[in-house]
């Protein structure tokens, strides 16, 4: 079975209930088994829900998108779909004929909806950026200008910072698609 040295994303099936513990599980087993080059991301789809109670109190309930589904980022070969599907709380891949057979990845478009409605970037960097750094807008409402990382969220993919508009500094928040290094 020929392996692809691509990145893409796959759909893991868990018991319902276990998304955060499986997540937990896979990204400590792949610096433990050093598998940091073929497993990426993991990410549980969820979403907060903005609830008034009874007596006027704004609670925040956070919800699963898909339960029982953690989304992974992977470079399939025999090792790392070994590692992942032998992680505690796994029930196995979606997509997967059963009998030995590795599973489709999700299409281009379908991850990209997912991780946008998420508010995620799609685009991993192979790149790091740090507090401190300056890197070029390539993207959206702010292409072209240079931002001055204040923080980093790597589980989101975004960035935080400051460019100059107008003559003033204004703070933004962009993806990491919408950044790159600047050469």
């Amino acid at each position: 079975m020929a392996e692809t040295s691509e990145k893409k994303w796959y759909v893991l099936h868990t018991y319902s209930g276990y998304e955060n513990k499986v997540k937990t599980n896979l990204e400590s087993r792949a610096q433990s088994m050093g598998m940091e080059d073929y497993i990426f991301r993991v990410v549980v789809p969820e979403e907060e829900k903005h609830e008034t109670t009874k007596t006027g109190k704004e609670k925040v309930e956070t919800l699963k998108t898909f339960p029982g589904y953690v989304l992974v980022e992977m470079v399939m070969t025999d090792q790392s779909w070994y590692v992942v599907r032998n992680t505690p709380g796994v029930t196995g891949f979606v997509g997967s004929h059963g009998s030995g057979s590795k599973p489709a990845p999700l299409l281009d478009s379908e991850i990209q909806t997912i991780l946008h409605g998420l508010g995620m970037s799609t685009r991993h960097q192979d790149f790091k950026v740090n507090v401190g750094d300056s890197v070029a807008i390539i993207d959206g409402p702010f292409k072209g200008q240079v931002i001055k990382v204040t923080e980093v969220d790597g589980e989101k993919m975004k960035i935080k910072g400051n460019i100059l508009m107008m003559g003033h500094e204004t703070n933004v928040e962009v993806g990491f698609d919408e950044i790159d290094k600047i050469v």
